[in-house]
């Protein structure tokens, strides 16, 4: 960047910083917004490391790391991350560690009053000593570096200019030293982002309890459409084990839960209510998930294997990835590690990427790995099996900045944590049960088995993959994996491509006939619905060089086997099919088509929806939008082509369309839109007059699918005639559909305009939407269609020749606001364009910029 450029840039953040005197923020000097800028280039000195590292930055400054051991690269690791990252790696381990409250103040209470009733981080605690010996050493050494950087840095208000605005009401916030726990904590966040199934079994339990029927309610969770969309492997891939688990349902009369009892009510309520509580850090949503394919040698026009991903998860400003190449200078024994990919700031090594044999890609596999447990409490004790056991207790205290501190008490059954405990229903409503058999009891409770609250060994399961040379190494490594359970595809350079699902998965039985496994809350007083152990490693899907010549893994099913269970709440596949179809049209697939694969916008259900829209009488005004139907194509752009209008009027009218149908669904769980809607709005089409088309507010009429059509399309024309124009053809996707970067801290409604200024970033126009390859997600049951989630990054690696591979991140690599890389890869994220990624020695130093040499400390002059 130039040097006026450079100095305009400060001019402006001049003038923000003088708006922000008038709203009580301060004046901000110019130099106390550099000063937490990284060093990037000349010499350092740094306690612990035994030799000479080097620290290559590109023009992005993405950093190539060169070390002579794993100790002395992994230290280098954490300096370079704290130097980029560091307010939000503090703000990760104050999220994880059920002390947010200490930095930002009261907005955190809830969220740490839930994260500590969990345990995130006294999991972690016991999980350090369990690890690898190597992987400990590793974590460590990652930690010495953070460290060097927090006492270089000396004070917050240098580490981030986050610091100079949060301590004008925080004054006495210190600065903790790193630890191998606040890394280790941080994979329990993933795991609760990725985890599956949870949400929609609560709302299963709400919804039990209305006047709909259950037969009704299943409907709104229909079966996974095999016949139309193909799961990740086919019955020539994999074929199941004989069996993984007694997880059949019972014959007998399931007690179920007491959810239409007063006390059962607001036990649910209150589970929701924490539920909710915990901060996102990957993302939620239908949008959570991601694309990640690979094409074997024999169908590439490179003759060697290709792998795409592009993980799908909340966006924010920072992204949630970090770009690092980390290469050891001699590969041996002693330093095994030439590795380049993506991680998270906080976290050693690399998560997705490649090194010098392998590459590997992951999507959300999305098992349902948590259940809950309704129990019968009273006093301190709960029933199990006829006797009542005393519960588990421990008492907290919650520190406060600016406040006083707040007390915590934890109970938790052989399940687990009470998360009905930590935030009180509102209210409590009904007192009818739908359960045959349910022991009565005066008070319910709702308690949360979770796979990611046992010490596990996902850390050891990072280190192996970065090491793995082949496929027998990256399923070992697979092995490993304990939370969150992840499609892993593979490929090398040899030419072989393969799939494992990793994880633990539960073993248990359902607690209604009929349902899967975990698909109701669970008789928390009956051991027999407890978990059984997990499925063996053995007994997972997996395949290595499918007949195909592909595999394509966009969150829908693994297989059509229900053995072993996964999960009931796949992705439905739309995004699946899509790719596999644009794979299978060409016989050669180039790196450029993997590409544009990642940026295709077609909507693939939208074409049946449209025929039915089509056939409904309106008057001329609606029909003026209806008639911008009739030749689209399904794409969803963003730019000013006839497709963007189509694509506007067309995601309105099915925003509309649900809203009109499902008017009875609470909003919290109304439908945001995503592929399960599709398939069940697709199965309603089918049925005319069922019940849920009837608007239940017109007593003595009874409406139809017709009728909520003609609603939808009407209503969406007048809503896009007041937010875009009257003229239609002038309509864009892209004036609709807008991301805006927020700070996860300082970029939210309660924080004053100017300070939001200063970190975020938006009015950025997409394409894409909900179950389309180029996945911006939006949610159809909040006001506007602004994008909530999208590809967190792209990547290409080309296993013919690695320094020809591609990446892109959704940001950019700094965490400083105003730093020339704090947003610097948005435009041609947006623009689905990618960089080049250096790999090899010559490739890093052609595209190097800075360079900085840390260097142990001299030895004191002798007398």
């Amino acid at each position: 960047m130039s040097r006026l450029k450079r100095a305009r840039r400060i001019v402006l953040l001049v003038a923000v910083l003088l708006v922000m005197a008038v709203v009580g923020v301060g004046i901000l000097a110019i130099g106390v917004v550099r000063q937490s800028f990284p060093e990037t280039t000349g010499k350092l000195s740094m306690e612990g490391l035994t030799s000479s590292v080097g620290v290559s930055r590109d023009a992005r400054g993405i950093p190539t790391i060169y070390a002579d051991n794993a100790k002395d690269l992994f230290q280098a690791q954490g300096f370079v991350s704290a130097q980029d990252r560091f307010f939000e790696m503090d703000l990760r381990r104050h999220v994880t560690a059920g002390r947010l409250s200490e930095l930002v103040g009261s907005a955190g209470i809830e969220s740490d009053k839930v994260i500590r009733t969990m345990g995130w981080r006294r999991v972690a605690e016991e999980e350090l000593p369990k690890l690898a010996p190597e992987t400990r050493q590793y974590l460590q050494a990652y930690a010495d570096g953070v460290n060097a950087y927090i006492k270089r840095a000396e004070s917050p208000e240098k580490m981030s200019l986050e610091y100079s605005v949060l301590l004008r009401r925080n004054p006495g916030y210190r600065v903790e030293p790193w630890t191998p726990v606040d890394s280790l904590a941080w994979l329990k966040a993933m795991a609760w982002d990725l985890r599956g199934d949870y949400d929609d079994e609560l709302a299963r339990a709400r919804l039990s309890r209305t006047t709909r029927s259950l037969k009704q309610v299943n409907l709104l969770y229909p079966p996974y459409p095999v016949d139309r969309n193909q799961p990740i492997l086919s019955e020539q891939d994999w074929q199941p084990a004989a069996s993984a688990g007694d997880q059949a349902a019972s014959a007998q009369p399931a007690a179920l839960t007491a959810l239409r009892s007063t006390s059962g009510t607001a036990a649910v309520d209150s589970a929701i209510r924490s539920v909710d509580a915990v901060p996102s850090t990957l993302g939620r949503g239908d949008g959570i998930g991601s694309n990640s394919w690979v094409v074997s040698g024999s169908h590439t026009t490179t003759g060697k294997p290709l792998l795409a991903n592009d993980p799908h998860l909340g966006l924010s400003i920072p992204g949630i990835w970090q770009q690092v190449n980390l290469q050891c200078r001699t590969v041996s024994a002693a330093c095994p590690f030439r590795v380049s990919g993506f991680t998270f700031s906080g976290l050693p090594g690399v998560v997705i990427g490649h090194n010098g044999t392998i590459a590997w890609g992951m999507t959300n596999l999305g098992p349902d790995v948590t259940d809950f447990y309704l129990e019968q409490v009273s006093g301190e004790k709960y029933l199990r099996d006829g006797r009542n056991l005393p519960l588990e207790t421990r008492h907290e205290v919650i520190k406060v900045a600016g406040a006083a501190d707040v007390p915590l008490t934890v109970r938790s059954t052989a399940h687990g944590p009470i998360l009905s405990d930590v935030l009180p229903a509102v209210d409590a409503a009904g007192d009818r049960s739908v359960v045959r058999g349910a022991p009565q009891s005066n008070r319910y409770a709702v308690s949360l088995a979770w796979t990611a609250l046992a010490p596990g060994s996902t850390a050891d399961a990072v280190f192996a993959l970065n090491r793995a040379s082949n496929w027998t190494e990256f399923r070992k490594a697979a092995s490993l994996f304990s939370v969150p359970s992840q499609n892993l595809v593979y490929a090398d350079t040899a030419g072989h491509i393969g799939y494992q699902a990793p994880g633990r998965i539960p073993v248990r039985r359902s607690a209604t006939p009929g349902s899967p496994p975990g698909f109701w809350p669970s008789p928390g007083w009956d051991s027999q619905w407890d978990w059984k152990g997990y499925v063996p490693f053995d007994q997972l899907p997996s395949t290595f060089d499918p007949p195909e010549g592909f595999l394509v893994t966009a969150n829908q099913a693994v297989t059509a086997s229900p053995t072993p269970f996964l999960t009931s709440e796949w992705d439905y596949g739309f995004r699946a099919q899509r790719i596999r179809t644009l794979l299978a049209a060409t016989p050669k697939v180039s790196p450029e088509l993997m590409s544009q694969i990642q940026g295709d916008t077609r909507n693939t259900y939208a074409p049946a929806l449209v025929e039915r829209l089509l056939a409904v009488q309106v008057d001329d005004f609606t029909a003026q939008a209806q008639r911008l139907l009739r030749d689209w194509d399904g794409n969803q752009p963003s730019d000013k082509s006839r497709d963007s209008a189509a694509a506007a009027y067309y995601n309105a009218v099915w925003k509309h369309l649900l809203e009109y149908t499902f008017d009875e669904l609470p909003p919290d769980i109304a439908p945001d839109g995503g592929s399960r809607w599709m398939v069940v709005m697709e199965q309603l089409l089918k049925d005319p007059k069922n019940d849920w088309w009837d608007d239940k507010t017109t007593p003595g009429v009874t409406e139809g699918s017709g009728e909520i059509l003609k609603r939808a399309l009407v209503e969406a024309r007048l809503d896009l005639a007041r937010e875009l124009g009257k003229v239609p053809a002038t309509w864009r996707w892209g004036r609709l559909h807008q991301l805006d970067l927020k700070h996860q801290v300082l970029g939210g409604d309660g924080v004053p305009g100017a300070v939001r200024d200063l970190f975020n970033r938006g009015g950025i126009e997409l394409g894409g939407g909900n179950a389309i390859v180029n996945a911006n997600s939006w949610n159809a049951s909040e006001p506007g269609y602004g994008v909530t989630t999208g590809p967190s990054m792209r990547m290409i690696v080309d296993l013919g020749n690695l320094d020809a591979s591609r990446w892109v991140n959704s940001t950019g690599q700094s965490g400083h606001a105003y730093d020339d890389h704090y947003a610097d890869q948005v435009d041609a994220w947006v623009a689905n364009e990618t960089f080049p990624w250096a790999f090899s020695e010559k490739a890093v130093r052609e595209a190097g910029n800075d360079e900085l040499t840390l260097s142990p400390p001299s030895p004191a002059a002798g007398p």
